[in-house]
């Protein structure tokens, strides 16, 4: 990627792919666009080779040429550690997730204090790791055992509040929007409902800033370590001692996911 104009292009292409799906999903794949794009002068896969076998192509049962469905490790995925840390999973799971380093230095240079910063960190966490559509309430959900209630509640509510300006900050409503969704969209009842609520809570200021430091952290230029972020990480998030997935939180589950997500059961 040599300039901003590729990071508008993949916008497009994504913007064109989802024509007919929810507005919500198209945002959600348009911001993913920008992620992996800005990701890749940065980063590069977690997947071995394309040419690598694929599980996710074996037969639906045990086949005569001693084919059998995926139980272990995928061998296109890097393995995982037995106690798995948060920085493991960003190290060998999450991807692209330079756009999250992006935000959380916008807001550290800021000067907000870590919890802000620790937010703005793992706001993208399930796009980039889970699932894209309604990324705020998963990612809420799967940080929430682990983080202060503030920042997960902050993740959630990042959703409804990228779609309203506030001038107070100058976050302004995203001109992407208006350029795929047009000028007339209306966001739908739950979102409404949502941003209703968080601008009366008292974390609003929380959840809002993540909408400003993520808004403008999508530059190809700046590339960041996420080595800045270990101590903020270690003070703030409370790593499990049988590694994330395998300490019976309530969202356990979703890390194992991501740590297997072609095992077939």
């Amino acid at each position: 990627m040599e300039n901003r104009s590729e990071l508008d292009g993949a916008a497009a292409a994504a913007a064109q792919s989802t024509i007919g799906q929810s507005i919500e999903d198209r945002a959600d794949a348009i911001e993913h666009a920008l992620a992996v794009e800005l990701d890749r002068v940065a980063t590069r896969s977690v997947l071995y080779q394309s040419g690598d076998a694929d599980p996710t192509t074996l037969s639906s049962s045990p086949s005569t040429d001693g084919r059998y469905l995926l139980m272990g490790q995928d061998p296109r995925l890097q393995e995982m550690p037995a106690r798995p840390t948060l920085i493991d999973f960003f190290k060998r799971r999450f991807r692209p997730y330079q756009h999250l380093l992006q935000s959380a230095r916008l807001a550290k240079l800021a000067g907000h204090d870590e919890k802000i910063v620790l937010a703005c960190l793992l706001h993208d966490i399930s796009m980039v790791g889970l699932i894209r559509c309604d990324h705020g309430y998963w990612g809420a959900q799967l940080v929430a055992p682990y983080v202060d209630e503030e920042i997960a509640w902050a993740i959630r509510y990042h959703q409804a509040l990228r779609f309203f300006p506030d001038e107070s900050v100058g976050y302004d409503y995203p001109e992407l929007y208006v350029r795929f969704f047009g000028p007339d969209y209306h966001v739908p009842p739950y979102i409404r409902r949502d941003y209703d609520e968080a601008r009366r809570h008292r974390w609003y200021m929380t959840s809002r800033l993540i909408t400003l430091n993520d808004i403008y952290a999508f530059d190809p230029t700046v590339s960041v370590s996420l080595d800045d972020f270990a101590d903020v990480i270690g003070r703030h998030f409370r790593q499990p001692a049988e590694g994330l997935g395998f300490d019976n939180s309530p969202s356990a589950h979703m890390w194992r996911t991501i740590i297997a997500p072609t095992r077939a059961l």
